[in-house]
């Protein structure tokens, strides 16, 4: 087994919205003092990576994924002593950092981008790609993520420009040799700074289909992912960019890679190949997210996953981020069942094959954060889809509803550190709302009950490290009735048992093992799980 044990696959990584997680100067937004001012907290929970979402110098369309300077910081988070200061007081505690790499697109405001609609014929215009319009029209009929149009006119040089997101974010050219220079020279620069690897956004984009076809579809904009999304030359873009720089550090890559099947996820990560560490496996939270809630097709799904990938690649395994909902607002109880089902989905998320990655509140069971008003949201999307709705006819309350269901603000709420003013998160005004539960869900309160959330994700963690067979052994599927996931870890000769209660039911289930750990207080039937009930066994 040693030749295939890596750091990155026995690493817990804690990921930290920084916006949100703790303010050190008061002005409502979180920053890097604040998170090395908490680190001896997430220290003490046990997880060995940090992942910081966006702190480059961004207008911030997009919460920092429209980056303008990829060699500075926002000052709202800090200067780049702040950053050096949390990379040295993280290595001395023997944990490291990744960020997240942008390269997708840019900023509009990015001097590649300021340049290249200067003029049809300066240096940087095959930097992003142009093309002219159709019948007076745009290029072709694609349809963007946050505009009903993934394509802006500039009238300057009387062409359009690509935009798979905000008009505000410019597709790169990644056909053109000196964008994939440039990108060799960017991450080689924060490596050599001492960061630890990166999460690389909406990374799957870069390669766009020739010719730039249309969608199939009905109306004027389609949406689809079929021309944009893991392109001819995706993967030799990425095998480029790992001889060229990845290759030659001990660090973490792991890809933000849209609509991903385990055949792509061991594309891109089966060693062998040279390209990332991992892929996040996010086909659980998409169904979720179009579809809704269904307890068979989450068993389903990562069944499937554990079954496909075991031994040929790896994946990113998450059930909540600062893109998706709160893992017990959706898949959990948040309400009489809160703290039993966070529990359990920590069971569920550090017994898998897979890098767990804990978003920034999860340890505590923070809930999902819904706000009154469109003006309280902050989210692009969120609010560049009210605003088409309206203009489309519909009434602004009921658009309202439907957009406030899904808002990716859902989840970036302040971290609840405390019950004190604002969750103890800033004493100035908070850039987004606090979620109001904030009294009763926060992490002191947490840390003085010895059997809260906070305190199990820690024993879990530590089961985690001290058990190969947690990471690294054979996914056995157990049968078992249908509120149940039951599942075996086993790896040379050792065998553990996992039992999820998914539903609201006492359910019948017994186990011939020990119980190693449990969700709740005291094992008082051993032949049943109780609500949302998860236990860990060794099989002898």
């Amino acid at each position: 087994m040693n030749e295939f044990r890596r750091w990155w696959k026995e690493a817990v990584v804690y990921q930290i919205y920084p916006k949100s997680f703790y303010d050190s100067n008061d002005d409502g937004v979180g920053d890097l003092p604040g998170v090395i001012e908490k680190l001896d907290v997430l220290h003490h929970l046990g997880v060995d990576v940090l992942w910081l979402n966006p702190i480059y110098a961004s207008p911030e369309v997009d919460n920092g994924y429209d980056i303008s300077d990829y060699f500075a910081l926002n000052p709202k988070f800090g200067t780049m002593d702040d950053l050096e200061r949390l990379l040295a007081e993280c290595h001395r505690r023997g944990m490291r950092v990744i960020m997240d790499l942008v390269v997708n697109h840019t900023s509009d405001q990015h001097r590649w981008f300021v340049e290249s609609r200067r003029a049809r014929t300066n240096p940087y215009r095959d930097y992003y790609i142009w093309r002219d319009g159709r019948d007076g029209r745009e290029p072709n009929n694609w349809a963007g993520h946050f505009s009903q149009s993934a394509w802006t006119f500039d009238a300057t040089t009387g062409q359009y420009y690509l935009h798979i997101f905000s008009p505000q974010q410019p597709d790169l050219n990644w056909e053109n040799p000196a964008v994939r220079s440039e990108v060799q020279q960017i991450v080689r620069w924060w490596l050599e700074k001492g960061i630890d690897g990166f999460r690389l956004d909406a990374i799957n984009l870069i390669s766009k289909a020739p010719g730039l076809p249309d969608n199939p579809g009905e109306g004027r904009y389609v949406f689809s992912l079929q021309h944009f999304c893991n392109g001819p030359r995706f993967h030799e873009y990425m095998q480029e960019l790992n001889r060229a720089v990845f290759a030659h550090y001990d660090i973490m890559t792991v890809g933000e890679c849209a609509a991903l099947t385990i055949e792509d996820a061991i594309a891109v990560s089966a060693p062998a190949r040279g390209e990332l560490n991992m892929a996040f496996l996010f086909e659980h939270t998409d169904y979720y997210n179009t579809v809704g809630r269904d307890e068979q097709k989450l068993k389903e799904i990562l069944t499937r996953w554990q079954l496909g990938l075991h031994g040929r690649g790896w994946v990113g395994l998450a059930f909540s981020n600062h893109d998706q909902p709160r893992i017990v607002s959706c898949f959990g109880d948040e309400t009489r069942y809160r703290e039993e089902s966070a529990k359990l989905f920590a069971t569920l998320l550090l017994t898998l094959e897979g890098t767990p990655f804990i978003y920034q509140g999860e340890e505590i069971g923070m809930t999902n954060a819904y706000y009154d008003a469109i003006e309280a949201y902050n989210d692009v999307g969120t609010v560049n889809l009210y605003r088409e709705k309206v203009a489309a006819g519909v009434d602004p309350q009921a658009a309202f509803r439907e957009v406030r269901a899904k808002s990716r603000d859902r989840g970036r709420s302040p971290y609840q550190w405390s019950a004190e003013a604002n969750a103890g998160f800033t004493r100035g005004r908070p850039w987004i709302g606090v979620n109001p539960n904030y009294v009763e869900i926060n992490l002191a309160a947490s840390l003085a009950d010895p059997n809260s959330v906070f305190h199990y994700y820690r024993r879990m963690i530590a089961l985690r490290k001290a058990t190969p067979a947690l990471i690294y052994g054979e996914f056995l599927p157990v049968e078992a009735p249908e509120e149940l996931f039951v599942y075996r870890r086993s790896l040379g000769g050792r065998t553990y048992e996992v039992a999820l209660n998914l539903s609201e039911r006492t359910v019948r289930h017994a186990s011939a093992g020990a119980a190693l750990i449990g969700n709740y207080p005291e094992e008082t039937h051993k032949d049943r799980l109780r609500p949302y009930e998860a236990r860990v066994y060794q099989i002898e």
